[in-house]
């Protein structure tokens, strides 16, 4: 059995390495946000070197999440390489310690380093996408309000006032806040008959209240008012639904949405496959532990290990793309969002100790 020593030792040692993977990985997408954010936003007014560093920092934390997978199998294997060159492993296994043994301690912190991720990184990574997401519309109030029908998210609404269409340049606070809006009502002959354009557009019980509002009539002049109101029979869990994206949520509020949304029975495959992803993270993790220890594990002479390793690297890689092609058929409501999101975990950990049990136990 492994000492508490030795597998503090294994423990430390993964924790590191993983702490200076994930400051790499932060520096470098860092450094390309914001060197591309600031050739998109750096002739709008209002826009600073400070405010600039401050949305790339916020923005970050959402791209290392989407990393993370491949963080903790880089990190296994250079744990694991690191210890065979230094022949720790070699002793180890003289002393009569196995690789189960050996391996428990790094997937017990690839384990935390998931639950980690739920925790603490999923919210900061979420709040920080909306925060820089109101950043983004302030710094471009002002411009026109033309809406591209190819990016903007659209709703249609019928009342006694008639069939309002509704579009928006920017989303906020999970859809219930819209940026540079646009409400367009239709007759019954099916004509325009009015059009505004807000600043804003916040869902109020039974009625979108807009902000700042240029109004377009048919036969009128355009006129400009602060305030107006626009009925509608939207709930806000519809449009939460409809609008949020289930990333910017944090993982403590999924749950609540998707409870909410089914008791109006509305469909929740997004919001309930991202919810399942969240949760089965830290198993997939240790998935990815597993097929780092089937590359790294050994003990190969110099110039043999550069295939093991590519192997692996490319194990994982087909892993993350199996997941994503998956998690897109739950989404989608193809596949049952739990069976997508397990799948390919218990695929991986299967593997991982098929394949150790026949290197290791014959």
């Amino acid at each position: 059995m492994i000492g508490w020593t030795l597998g503090q030792y294994f423990f430390r040692r993964y924790l590191v390495i993983t702490g200076w993977f994930l400051a790499g990985i932060f520096a470098l997408v860092f450094i390309i946000d914001f060197t591309e954010q600031s050739s998109r936003f750096s002739g709008l007014p209002g826009y600073s070197l400070q405010l600039g560093m401050t949305m790339s920092a916020l923005r970050v934390p959402m791209v290392l999440q989407q990393t993370i997978p491949f963080v903790a199998l880089f990190s296994a294997m250079a744990t694991l390489i690191s210890l065979n060159r230094k022949y720790e492993l070699v002793v180890t296994r003289a002393a009569g310690v196995s690789a189960w043994q050996f391996l428990f301690p790094i997937c017990i912190g690839a384990l935390l380093f998931g639950l980690s991720t739920i925790i603490v990184l999923n919210p900061i990574a979420a709040n920080g996408l909306e925060k820089v997401e109101e950043i983004e519309t302030t710094l471009r109030s002002g411009e026109s309000n033309v809406v591209s029908a190819a990016s903007a998210p659209w709703l249609r609404q019928r009342t006694d006032e008639g069939q309002t269409i509704v579009g928006a340049r920017a989303v906020l606070n999970s859809g219930l806040t819209l940026s540079d809006a646009v409400f367009i009502r239709i007759g019954e002959d099916g004509n325009i008959v009015e059009r505004q354009d807000a600043a804003r557009a916040n869902l109020r019980d039974g009625y979108w209240e807009l902000e700042t509002v240029r109004r377009f009539k048919s036969g009128a002049k355009p006129e400009s008012v602060e305030s107006t109101r626009v009925a509608t029979n939207l709930r806000p869990e519809f449009v939460e639904q409809r609008l949020a994206r289930p990333e910017a949520t944090p993982f403590y509020e999924l749950g609540r949405k998707i409870e909410t949304a089914k008791a109006y029975g509305y469909s929740v495959n997004a919001f309930s496959m991202h919810y399942h992803s969240l949760v089965a993270l830290p198993p997939l993790l240790v998935a990815m532990t597993l097929i780092a220890a089937t590359v790294s594990m050994r003990f190969v002479r110099l110039g043999q290990s550069g295939t093991l390793i590519l192997g692996g690297i490319l194990a994982g890689f087909l892993l993350y793309v199996v997941s994503t092609l998956v998690k897109a058929f739950g989404s989608a409501g193809i596949v049952p969002p739990i069976v997508a999101a397990w799948l390919p975990v218990m695929i991986a950990a299967l593997f991982g100790v098929t394949f150790l049990l026949h290197k290791e136990d014959g």
